[in-house]
């Protein structure tokens, strides 16, 4: 949402914080020069009260409130710049003061022979219906925005782990299908940054119908040209993250992220609660126990200033900001902003606006309860970022380890897909998922709609059932408009035609990538297919039984998406397709008990 409201939302933002910040700029040592030494270890409290930290919590020294910073941290407080709230404070938040003592007070005990109410469960999800089947003769060109986040995926199984099945608007097909790594060949060199893989297969789940498969490879930055890294770790202090899989588990993470920094690479971290707060000035990525006692002293209390925290960390990544660097601000949070600006569109137009800085954004969420998915897509959309949901440690090591480069490292911006259907061949198609990732076609070649990012070494898969010319409709043939078929011939056996445009990050141009897609791609049956093509039809069902989609055909059941998943888990070096089948399984076991 950019225009005349930006102004207005700017002048909201425009908060002025005293922020130690360092003002050292960190110089590479010259060629043949000793690396520098990398200090790092665990961050005891011993260790970490030498660098000025101290380990102990809140309720061992006898401070009130919660805590919510070490003695360390430069002191919370309140804006100086007054914010109206645009949401009320849920009962009980103390109104934003000194952010150091702010608590939450405590309920009161129910009434005699009254059983107290249980927490009330405030998830928030973006509405998104399934796609519709389309007719090629009144809509011949689909266009949507690539999305690369896994959240969907993540989120999904923490709710299959627990016994029960997800919302149907918690299941975002795409992100399930693109959690995967498919093998596409990659691109040679970083010139054109995207190798295409397309396959054309009967549809598993609808007789008489087609899947079109496409995957696009990014290229994979060589560790040693990747650029210095200038990030802000944000993260969510209130009393809501006060939880075993919200703050503890977001400070496992970013230590996970710890230890691949570099020398060239700078961190600081700011906090919000009540107010924002800055706690580490820009750090060298040599300092790693420095890092790692500051993120480990955080404790949680209070309300959430989300708003507030934003802008502090937009206005100290600017303070570092190194336009050979990758800058970026990592948000951790469950998402319930509920004090300050809070209201989804104004913080999407302010990171809208940040991010023509070159600035930036991923966000990570956690918990469970009041986990607002919402306000992830909305800032991470915004933000030229990515969304990621973190439900184990083990997926904090997938995110900051084993994908590492395509987390942090972008090779590419505004990345948009076109695919135009060809009516000699082609009666009738459906995109499977990216409902919230739908353009224009105007807005194909139109380089000032903003678009996916896409990360280093990422792949991103879409798929399309097509209904070929001659099947079975889905809709009646109109009676007074009668659809007009192609007398073209069929050049070339093209069955449609695969656009792909994106800019090189910082560049305002676009590029474009194109090429048919013909009865070339096409295997002689479902079973010849590729791996890739049959194990992203198998994560494809899931979702869409886990949604309840009605495109998919009485006959195609949990033991179907088994049979497709278990003949095409290949190699699987992280164990990550075996999980997927225990999913399945725990997925069909969850239905039948809640039917």
């Amino acid at each position: 949402m950019h225009g005349p409201g930006a102004t207005s939302v700017r002048s909201v933002f425009a908060l002025t914080f005293t922020v130690l910040l360092s003002t050292t700029v960190f110089t590479p040592a010259p060629a043949g020069a000793a690396a520098p030494t990398v200090k790092d270890g665990i961050a005891t409290p011993t260790a970490c009260a030498a660098l000025g930290f101290d380990m102990r919590r809140a309720d061992e020294d006898g401070s009130a409130g919660g805590g919510l910073l070490n003695n360390r941290a430069v002191k919370l407080a309140p804006s100086p710049m007054p914010i109206k709230p645009l949401v009320a404070a849920p009962t009980g938040v103390v109104p934003p003061g000194d952010a150091m003592t702010e608590a939450v007070a405590p309920p009161s005990p129910p009434a005699a022979g009254i059983v107290a109410a249980q927490p009330m469960e405030t998830e928030k999800y973006p509405d998104a219906t399934p796609n519709p089947i389309k007719s090629v003769a009144e809509a011949p060109v689909s266009t949507f925005s690539t999305d690369v986040d896994t959240a969907s995926y993540a989120n999904v199984r923490r709710f299959i782990n627990d016994g029960t099945l997800p919302p149907r608007d918690a299941v975002r097909v795409e992100e399930l299908v693109n959690y995967f790594d498919y093998g596409y060949a990659r691109p040679a060199t970083p010139d054109v940054p995207f190798s295409t893989t397309v396959s054309l297969t009967p549809s598993p789940w609808q007789t008489g119908k087609e899947i079109i498969h496409i995957g696009l490879q990014g290229y994979d930055i060589p560790r040693t040209a990747e650029p210095p890294l200038n990030l802000v770790f944000l993260v969510d202090v209130s009393g809501s993250m006060d939880e075993p899989d919200k703050l503890p588990l977001a400070q496992k993470a970013l230590n996970v992220l710890i230890d691949r920094l570099r020398p060239e690479d700078r961190v600081s971290l700011a906090v919000y609660a009540g107010a924002a707060g800055a706690v580490l000035p820009p750090t060298s990525g040599v300092e790693k126990l420095k890092i790692r006692c500051a993120v480990d002293a955080l404790q949680a209390g209070g309300s959430t200033a989300g708003g507030e925290g934003l802008a502090l960390a937009y206005a100290m990544a600017e303070q570092n900001f190194d336009k050979k660097a990758v800058n970026r601000v990592i948000l951790m949070t469950d998402g319930d902003f509920n004090v300050g600006v809070a209201d989804p569109e104004k913080l999407e137009d302010f990171v809208a606006e940040k991010r023509k800085t070159g600035i930036y954004l991923s966000v990570y969420g956690y918990g469970r309860g009041n986990y607002n998915d919402t306000m992830m897509q909305t800032l991470s959309q915004s933000g030229n970022g990515t969304a990621a949901y973190v439900d184990s440690l083990q997926e904090a090591r997938k995110l900051f380890r084993d994908d590492f480069e395509g987390s942090l490292f972008p090779i590419a911006d505004d990345v948009k897909i076109l695919v135009e259907f060809n009516p000699a061949r082609v009666a009738e198609y459906r995109l499977i998922g990216y409902e919230t990732r739908l353009l224009n076609r105007e807005d194909f070649n139109n380089d000032r709609v903003d678009a996916g990012e896409v990360g280093a070494g990422t792949a991103v898969t879409a798929l399309y059932e097509i209904t070929p010319v001659g099947a079975k409709l889905s809709s009646d043939p109109l009676r007074y408009q009668p659809v007009k078929v192609s007398t073209g011939g069929d050049p070339g056996g093209e069955v449609a035609f695969l656009k792909i445009r994106y800019k090189l990050p910082g560049e305002a141009t676009s590029k474009l990538i194109e090429r048919p897609i013909t009865d070339a791609d096409r295997p002689a049956t479902l079973a010849e297919a590729p791996e890739s093509t049959r194990f992203a039809l198998a994560v494809a069902g899931y979702g869409q039984l886990l949604r309840g989609d009605p495109y998919l055909g009485a006959d195609f059941t949990w033991d179907s998406v088994l049979k497709l998943a278990e003949g095409a888990r290949g190699a699987d070096p992280f164990g990550l397709r075996a999980e997927f089948v225990q999913l399945v399984r725990a997925a069909e076991t969850a239905r039948s008990l809640n039917e």
